[in-house]
């Protein structure tokens, strides 16, 4: 008899974690459903301004995945499709200086000081998002990232009131193993954990206008 119940409670919690991934993996599509481009896909007359998501940086320079934002961020500037570019990251030494890395790599570039602006405590995409709308008064933007987190940040900053539209940075370098590892965990881990940060960010928006009552 406890051995069966230990099975059901077991089948049980398999089956709420396939529910949250699938809710969450769906609500990702949603978010960001005709609002992500390639860079040379990008509709005319898009927002000015592009906000480049941290990733690793080490010995002061850009991880696989940061360059390959930045090399996006520093292609949009050149082309005039934006004006302003937000880096977002841990600026701390032990996380690698991220932000003061981001600012090396676009100066060097060609990209100058007066375009750009850092957000050193950018921890996570949700709080990158809100510390955008606001900190730094963005009402719309692009954001740049991989395609396997390109959702999951279109629809935060969509959360937090900006009219986000994605910007697929390609991962050339990125290991086989390493995407399917972040593929992972973005189902298992961060979109679930994104959902509920929408819902507490539209709970808190009720309550304060008054629909929460």
């Amino acid at each position: 008899m406890v051995r069966r119940r230990l099975g059901l409670l077991a089948l049980w919690a398999v089956v709420a974690v396939e529910i949250v991934v699938i809710v969450s993996s769906a609500w990702s599509l949603l978010a960001a459903r005709g609002r992500v481009f390639s860079a040379d896909d990008l509709p005319a007359g898009g927002p000015s301004t592009l906000i480049v998501l941290g990733a690793k940086a080490e010995n002061d320079e850009p991880g696989t995945y940061l360059r390959s934002r930045l090399d996006v961020a520093v292609d949009l500037y050149r082309t005039g499709r934006v004006e302003r570019i937000l880096n977002s990251g841990n600026d701390a030494d032990d996380a690698g200086n991220e932000v003061r890395v981001m600012r090396a790599y676009l100066e060097e570039r060609g990209v100058p000081s007066e375009a750009i602006v850092d957000d050193p405590i950018g921890m996570n995409t949700g709080h990158t998002c809100r510390r955008a709308a606001v900190e730094y008064g963005i009402r719309e933007a692009l954001i740049v990232t991989q395609n396997f987190h390109i959702g999951r940040a279109v629809g935060l900053c969509r959360s937090e009131g900006i009219d986000a539209i994605g910007v697929i940075a390609p991962c050339d370098g990125c290991t086989g193993l390493s995407l399917v590892r972040n593929y992972v965990r973005e189902a298992v881990l961060s979109r679930p954990k994104a959902l509920l940060t929408v819902l507490r960010v539209r709970s808190a928006s009720a309550a304060a206008t008054g629909g929460g009552r």
